[in-house]
């Protein structure tokens, strides 16, 4: 079990939590994860509310291999009026900033964020580090090659789990030695890896429970499913091929589903907790 103090509120992670995407973005990967304007976000919020989801993630920006970097004037620019209403509209809901600029995770907080996830480690902006420990709220470290523009191209390891591993536990101590007290762990599936690094590291990911922090698992319609599957994105495949990977990531050990389908991702957890508690 694990407790994360999410500016004053506590999440406890004794069972898996679920955390829906919001795009506010017109590039995302995976369209029906996009939403244009506050009133669509609070209308999509709200259903992945009531589906189950604890965690509401926002972000301004893609992320997906070859995507278009923006300025952080940009981004901010399209999270923050969504943040305060979301938090105005639902204050019991945690909400996550999506975002590798530290100018827009404090902006965030501001505006009611309460977790920081970065693609980057801290690795891409200098100042995210010393502002998340600042802003003491919890912080999403996620293991990335590159960046999103150059990451495939360095899709290269000997051993992807192990060095995604030891990344994470060299990179987690130097963040706790900067002062962020509650950290999430990502082991970054898509990002800087092959289709066959990403089945390796879900195969391996009970591994992760050495840095014994919650662990987050970001597979939902990644293209290493829908291509496995010879599919689109946006099809009833890649949903079901995300459902069968979401319960072998739940069976080794993944304490937070990050997900675009609340309900579906709900049922699986609700599974695999009368699983658990069978005698």
């Amino acid at each position: 079990m694990f407790s994360l103090n999410c500016k004053g509120r506590l999440l406890v992670v004794d069972k898996p939590q679920l955390m829906g995407i919001l795009n506010i973005t017109p590039d995302s990967f995976y369209s029906g994860s996009r939403v244009r304007d506050v009133d669509e976000v609070l209308f999509t919020a709200e259903k992945m509310l009531l589906d189950g989801a604890t965690i509401l993630d926002i972000g301004g920006q893609s992320t997906r291999p070859g995507s278009e970097k923006l300025e952080p004037a940009t981004e901010l620019s399209r999270v923050i009026a969504p943040i305060e209403a979301l938090h105005r509209r639902f204050p019991e809901a945690i909400i996550s900033i999506d975002t590798y600029y530290a100018s827009v995770a404090r902006e965030a907080v501001n505006a009611g964020a309460s977790i920081v996830n970065d693609i980057s480690a801290g690795l891409l902006d200098p100042q995210m580090i010393s502002v998340v420990a600042d802003l003491r709220v919890p912080y999403v470290l996620m293991h990335m090659k590159g960046n999103p523009q150059t990451m495939q191209q360095q899709a290269v390891y000997a051993n992807v789990t192990r060095e995604v591993l030891d990344q994470l536990a060299a990179r987690m101590q130097e963040i706790k030695d900067a002062g962020i007290r509650d950290i999430i762990i990502d082991p970054g599936f898509g990002f800087g890896k092959t289709i066959g690094h990403n089945f390796s590291l879900l195969r391996d990911l009970s591994v992760f429970s050495l840095l014994k922090a919650p662990l987050l698992l970001g597979i939902s319609r990644k293209s290493f499913i829908w291509k496995t599957l010879e599919v689109t994105p946006d099809s009833a495949a890649a949903l079901q091929g995300t459902t069968a990977l979401h319960m072998a990531g739940l069976m080794n050990g993944a304490s937070i589903l990050r997900v675009h389908d609340v309900k579906e991702a709900a049922d699986t957890i609700r599974l695999y907790n009368e699983m658990q508690a069978a005698q």
